[in-house]
């Protein structure tokens, strides 16, 4: 297959990149230059800015055409539909974008299917993308997307994916911890619902997606029942040396103290986050996804500066002795 990836130099869309280029397709990614351009020798390369003049854009584009595209760096849905029309009339092939879990309303239930409600999109397009605005940017994506390019059309709804090259580092930040040992402060409830999927096990399905022919949207999150308890003792199973405890800390105490979730990455009390990472991956592993063990994923996560707002040794070592004082 001819594939386009939209952002295919960072994170996500690399390892996608990395997956169809090592299954013999042909790639062009088109991107800023401003990152990973040197870890694709093998792909072709547009260096454009999505969100330049459209004339550019279409210009860049014009002649060329694809089997497929897939969209990594959607956040506002005038994107989506400005490489609609800058592409060529049928140029784009099947378009892949990948979502987010962050698209639900409240779901009904625990293991919630795609076809739980979404969040509302009444009233203006929000202007930037926080943490507010976020889940419904993407759902107007979704809705771009299909207006664009057709019922065809994939939508890819992970939640917090893991792995090599994350810049964000929310995952990687427990490694680094739990390789220091110790006694380590874990935020609680222990069973707070917490879903995660590596980057490289994402790559391999939405390549196999295409290949497929599917149309639809898919979770891609590990099956429930899973916990934050489960993520940081599977973390803890394969860096943490020997003598490393878990001493969980009741949220309620943590915001108390002032604790952020920056804090403590991947931890929060948000009741709707917690409620859509619950979520039935049934479609997707029906159709291959497969994950592997967080303990593997754990082992490949390089070290990497600590991240500014999270807990410091000192801080850290404050809140515990005050928990335990009651």
């Amino acid at each position: 297959m001819r594939i386009l990836i939209m952002g295919g130099t960072r994170f996500v869309g690399l390892h996608i990149a990395r997956a169809a280029i090592t299954a013999g397709h042909e790639v062009t990614v088109l991107h800023r230059g401003r990152s990973g351009a040197h870890l694709l020798p093998e792909a072709t390369h547009l260096i454009a800015d999505r969100d330049a003049d459209l004339s550019l854009l279409r210009s860049l584009l014009h002649g060329r055409a694809w089997d497929a595209t897939v969209d990594v760096s959607a956040y506002f849905p005038h994107q989506v539909r400005r490489l609609a029309a800058a592409l060529d009339p049928g140029a784009a092939g099947r378009y892949l974008l990948i979502s987010s879990m962050a698209v639900y309303d409240h779901p009904r239930a625990p293991a919630f299917t795609e076809d739980s409600p979404l969040l509302p999109t009444d009233g203006p397009e929000p202007d930037a993308v926080t943490p507010a605005t976020y889940g419904s940017l993407k759902v107007r994506c979704e809705q771009a997307a299909l207006a664009a390019f057709g019922p065809d059309t994939l939508l890819i709804r992970p939640t917090y994916v893991i792995g090599p090259q994350d810049y964000t580092h929310r995952f990687d930040h427990w490694v680094q911890r739990l390789a220091r040992g110790g006694e380590v402060l874990a935020p609680g409830p222990s069973d707070a619902p917490l879903q995660v999927v590596d980057a490289r096990d994402l790559a391999a399905w939405t390549l196999s997606l295409l290949e497929q022919g599917a149309s639809g949207a898919f979770h891609a999150a590990t099956p429930p029942p899973f916990t934050m308890r489960d993520m940081l003792e599977a973390v803890a199973s394969a860096v943490a040396p020997a003598g490393t405890t878990l001493t969980w800390v009741d949220d309620a105490f943590l915001h108390t103290a002032g604790v952020t979730k920056q804090a403590l990455p991947l931890w929060t009390s948000d009741p709707l986050i917690r409620a859509t990472s619950a979520a039935d991956p049934a479609a997707a592993l029906a159709t291959g996804l497969r994950f592997r063990p967080v303990a593997d994923t754990a082992r490949d996560i390089p070290t990497f500066e600590p991240l500014p707002q999270a807990l410091t040794p000192a801080r850290e070592s404050e809140l515990l002795a005050a928990w335990r004082r009651g």
